[in-house]
């Protein structure tokens, strides 16, 4: 089955309302959209939006870099050959995260369909379902708990909670939700770079007892030995996310002793399957939990993490919501949610159906 055409483009998602994180407000979202069509007829869905403060790359260098000049040397390829064509992605685009992770999963997309079969049964199951997390941002109390009933009414489980601008606002917030939801809810948060040291032990003190499962990034990347060095009940809780983008990171961050407690993949930061699998790999080694995170993302690349980590014994957590505050998308279908938990329907690929 041979590669016939490439096509690239921008799509503009929209939000249905904007949200805050430590470093800066969402109002927006466009995504790259890769489809990558077969002699037979068949056709791959890609897709990307990457975080310019995470990995320093804009949608449009994404774009830039999958101009059909760059693509010529996939055209008549046969996407049976997945392995050596992904190996080639990573080469040709070493330096575009971007084209790696939409190129990677139009042809994994590809590939599984000429099998006939789900793209996570090619990559071996583990899991067949998790709840996920659904993300709160830096919001007033009022509005948190505004934004928790909306979610807790439609069922999910898992509440992530924004952080990282005010300390006593942020323990205010997770007080509150502890008291209105009591032990109903699962809570992670998030503080995308936001806290020192001390802001740290002292949101641990302030928060002990409420039954925090998670923090993600709560220091600066860089301060990759200062994690290492919190204490074990802390850093045992903390997820490396900003300071985590490539497998040489996760080596380093497995230690020993590790620096943390778990990983967050995210498809968008390391550039597709084939890195996420090798930092997964890694993780399992150290004994380290997996989160799977993800950006603003079309349900395109969103299927494709949700595969991928469900194919990982070690995921412990999904924060695979990406997809459900879009006003529009380009597909459908992908995965199933009902009462805030995941799924993968038993259809060919990523099990997309194009609007």
């Amino acid at each position: 089955m041979k590669i016939r055409s490439i096509r690239v483009r921008k799509e503009d998602l929209q939000l249905t309302r904007p949200y805050t994180i430590a470093f800066k407000t969402i109002s927006s979202v466009e995504n790259g959209i890769i489809t990558i069509i077969s002699d037979n007829g068949l056709t791959g869905h890609g897709a990307f939006n990457p975080s310019y403060e995470v990995i320093g790359e804009t949608l449009q260098q994404g774009l830039d870099a999958l101009q059909a000049r760059h693509l010529e040397w996939l055209i008549g390829r046969d996407v049976r050959e997945i392995n050596k064509l992904c190996a080639e992605v990573q080469q040709k685009f070493a330096g575009n995260t971007s084209a790696r992770i939409g190129l990677e999963t139009a042809l994994y997309d590809l590939f599984a369909q000429s099998l006939d079969m789900p793209l996570v049964k090619f990559l071996g199951q583990k899991i067949s379902s998790l709840p996920t997390s659904i993300t709160i941002g830096i919001r007033s109390v009022a509005e948190t708990l505004e934004e928790a009933r909306e979610y807790t009414d439609r069922k999910f489980s898992i509440l992530k909670i924004k952080l990282g601008i005010s300390l006593e606002e942020d323990v205010e917030r997770i007080v509150k939700l502890r008291e209105a939801y009591g032990k109903q809810i699962g809570l992670i948060v998030d503080a995308n770079q936001g806290y020192d040291g001390d802001q740290l032990a002292a949101f641990c003190r302030q928060t002990e007892g409420l039954g925090i499962q998670l923090i993600e990034q709560p220091l600066k990347a860089g301060e990759e030995e200062a994690m290492r060095r919190l204490p074990a009940g802390i850093r045992d809780l903390v997820a490396a996310d900003e300071s985590l983008i490539t497998p040489d990171n996760a080596v380093s961050l497995a230690g020993p002793p590790p620096a943390c407690g778990f990983f967050n993949i995210k498809l968008m930061k390391c550039g597709g399957i084939t890195e996420a699998w090798r930092i997964a790999g890694t993780a399992s080694s150290a004994h380290i939990g997996l989160m799977w995170g993800c950006n603003d993302e079309s349900i395109i690349s969103i299927t494709a993490a949700l595969h991928t980590a469900f194919a990982c014994a070690n995921t412990k957590f999904i924060d695979l919501d990406g997809s459900l505050d879009l006003a529009r998308d380009v597909v459908k279908g992908g995965f199933i949610l009902e009462d805030g938990i995941m799924s993968i329907p038993d259809k060919p690929g990523l099990g997309l159906e194009p609007l």
